[in-house]
């Protein structure tokens, strides 16, 4: 996509000015942290890789910096804000900024949202510690449009979301979030970008959206195997699976799907958890 203007990006004295106009004052609460530098947003929009016919999604536009790189670029989008000073602000901020730039504002809390005006094709979204992943995956089982993914979260979160198998960051959320495709970390963000600076590193991370292994049913299944499966993550798979699949026969359901039941979760990748989803709707 080719940008449809020279207008400038928001600077630190903007950032700060902007915040200001509506009374800002950066909370933890809502983990606002103010990306203010030029070339931080253009290395994001670029490795967003946008084509002409996307839709981007992005949730917690906050004062617009993203936002005015995304319009920048040439992109159409939709901007859910759940803070409702800023949502008010950021269309005289895009007219400002971006003269004919086009964004649907929504004020709204990004997991209440179940319907967009356009669907989305690709998230992109610097997005807080707490509620990066509900969101993610919220986003991606109500808007089966998104073919990519690419956020900015806490290093953290980024390396859960990317992980594999038996790797130590590997959990509940990289499962979860691998049944819509496959997440790879996208490069490293400097805490000098935003306002405030963050006590934590960042980095972005991405996902190519693959044809989802089942249906709806399916992954529901999945995600009860997977959240019991990592609750105890020391326990092997026949433990932390009693509960939920009963003691009498849980081992014979995984053998059933060609698993060991003295493996533990963290062994089993998402092949061997839909595999094993399959045998426990069978079961049924």
């Amino acid at each position: 996509m080719n940008p449809t203007s020279s207008a400038r990006l928001l600077g630190a004295s903007d950032i700060r000015a902007l915040a200001s106009r509506v009374d800002i004052t950066p909370t933890k609460k809502l983990g606002q942290n103010f990306v203010h530098d030029a070339n931080t947003v253009r290395k994001i929009v670029q490795a967003a890789q946008l084509r002409d016919d996307d839709h981007v999604l992005e949730v917690g536009p906050g004062l617009g910096s993203l936002t005015l790189g995304l319009l920048d670029a040439g992109a159409q989008m939709t901007a859910i804000e759940i803070d409702p000073r800023l949502a008010a602000l950021l269309p005289q901020t895009i007219e400002d900024f971006q003269p004919g730039g086009v964004c649907d504002v929504i004020e709204a809390d990004a997991m209440e949202v179940t319907a967009l005006p356009t669907p989305p094709t690709v998230l992109v979204a610097n997005l807080p510690y707490n509620t990066a992943v509900p969101i993610v995956l919220h986003l991606l089982r109500t808007f089966p449009t998104l073919r990519r993914v690419l956020v900015m979260v806490q290093s953290e979160v980024a390396e859960r979301l990317a992980a594999k198998p038996g790797s130590k960051a590997y959990g509940s959320p990289s499962v979860k979030a691998s049944w819509f495709g496959e997440w790879s970390v996208a490069g490293a963000i400097s805490r000098q970008v935003f306002w405030p600076v963050p006590n934590v590193d960042s980095l972005l991370v991405q996902m190519e959206a693959h044809p989802p292994p089942g249906d709806e049913a399916l992954r529901r299944v999945l995600d009860e195997l997977v959240t019991h499966a990592f609750r105890t993550r020391r326990k092997m798979a026949r433990g932390a699976l009693a509960e939920y699949l009963g003691s009498a026969r849980v081992s014979e359901l995984i053998e059933r799907a060609g698993l060991n039941p003295t493996d533990r979760g963290e062994a089993w990748g998402l092949a061997e958890f839909v595999a094993l989803g399959r045998v426990v709707q069978a079961a049924r």
